[in-house]
């Protein structure tokens, strides 16, 4: 599904690249929809638990400025912490996401919103409360744009070698890490142009 789509691909396909018995699959599975609601809760549950860790401990920062930055960084660092596909990211997760949010289909709808909304909504609101009379609206667009970011960032890196001529690696992920949470917070830090920097 990750390389060819939700339709792309069917369970008894899915069961030979895996090695599984086909009537197993479809045993504890039934449909490949449930199959997905699976895949996408096995790495979703862990990734979301650490990302409200790291988002309860930058709450408790009380510059507003190092707050707003701690909270994006909750936000990313967990897709990046495991660099394999048992648990809590991957790339091959990381593409599987992209994929299933641009299909649209409505079982993909409905298990991004039930992996991710309510997490996405504390981290809102987590945002709010660093800048002080921001739009709402605007903040999930922003939210919304470092999603889109994320995703490339974790599945597409040779771009960054390439144009950096060989300075920078886009398998450096302490640096991507930084560069998102530094783009990142000046772009919603901007929604709150009254703000002195630094202000607590």
């Amino acid at each position: 599904m990750s390389e060819r789509g939700f339709h792309g691909v069917s369970i008894r396909e899915i069961a030979k690249a895996a090695g599984a018995n086909l009537g197993s699959v479809t045993y504890y599975f039934n449909t490949k929809e449930n199959l997905l609601a699976a895949i996408y809760e096995r790495h979703t549950k862990p990734m979301n638990q650490r990302r409200l860790e790291l988002l309860r401990e930058g709450g408790r920062i009380s510059n507003l400025d190092e707050r707003l930055a701690a909270i994006v960084r909750a936000y990313i660092l967990p897709a990046f912490s495991s660099q394999t596909d048992v648990a809590g990211g991957g790339a091959r997760f990381t593409r599987l996401r992209g994929i299933m949010s641009m299909e649209g289909h409505d079982a993909a709808r409905r298990i991004i919103a039930e992996s991710f909304d309510e997490t996405s909504h504390a981290f809102i609101d987590a945002i709010a409360s660093c800048v002080p009379d921001a739009d709402r609206v605007s903040i999930v667009w922003r939210g919304h744009f470092l999603l889109g970011a994320l995703y490339y960032t974790l599945v597409s890196s040779d771009r960054i070698e390439r144009l950096s001529e060989g300075a920078s690696n886009g398998m450096d992920h302490e640096r991507a890490i930084d560069e998102l949470v530094r783009a990142t917070t000046a772009s919603l830090k901007e929604l709150a142009p009254g703000q002195e920097p630094g202000a607590a």
